[in-house]
C-alpha cells in the first residue's frame, strides 16, 4: 500500500500576536486564539479547528461511505466537544493533562435506515477516520528545527 504525505506550513499572520496562517496546497486559513488566552479572537484557536478537522474527517467518511453500506443519508451533522484545563498549558498547573482529557462525539443523523443500521454504520466510520485514528493511536513524532539569520 502507497504512503502519501501530507504538509502544511504554518507561519506568523500578517496581523501580529498570536495568529497564524497554515497553509496546505493552495489553500490557507488562520488560526488565532480569543483575548482570554492572549490573542485577538480574529479566528478559532488550534484545539477548535482539531475539533472541527476530527468532526470533518469523520463526515466526510460518512458521506463517502453510505451507499457502500446502504445507507440512505440525507443529511449529516456532527458535535464534537473538548475538555481542557487551561491550566495546564498556561503552567498554572502542573498536574493537569496539557492537550484535552476528553472528547465527545454526537452523530445527528438522517437516514431512512434502522437504529441498528446506523449503529453499525456509525462503528465503522469511528474505525475508519484517519483524523480519529491519529488522535486514538499517535504517530511517531519528529521534530528538528534551524536556526535563521536575522537581517538587520
Amino acid at each position: 500500500m502507497p504512503i502519501t504525505e501530507f504538509s502544511s506550513i504554518v507561519t506568523s499572520g500578517d496581523q501580529g500576536g498570536l495568529q497564524m496562517q497554515c497553509a496546505s496546497r493552495q489553500f490557507q486559513f488562520l488560526l488565532d486564539e480569543p483575548p482570554s488566552l492572549g490573542g485577538q479572537d480574529s479566528a478559532m484557536n488550534p484545539v477548535e479547528a482539531l475539533l472541527g478537522t476530527l468532526g470533518a474527517c469523520k463526515g466526510i467518511v460518512a458521506k463517502s461511505f453510505s451507499r457502500m453500506h446502504d445507507i440512505k443519508l440525507e443529511n449529516i451533522r456532527i458535535e464534537v466537544r473538548g475538555e481542557l484545563d487551561t491550566d495546564g498549558f498556561m503552567g498554572k498547573n502542573k498536574q493537569a493533562k496539557i492537550g484535552f482529557s476528553k472528547i465527545t462525539t454526537h452523530f445527528f443523523i438522517q437516514a431512512d435506515n434502522s437504529e441498528e443500521e446506523i449503529a453499525e454504520f456509525i462503528a465503522f466510520i469511528e474505525r475508519t477516520c484517519p483524523v480519529f485514528d491519529t488522535i486514538k493511536n499517535p504517530p511517531i513524532c519528529e521534530t528538528s528545527y534551524s536556526i535563521e539569520n536575522v537581517m538587520a
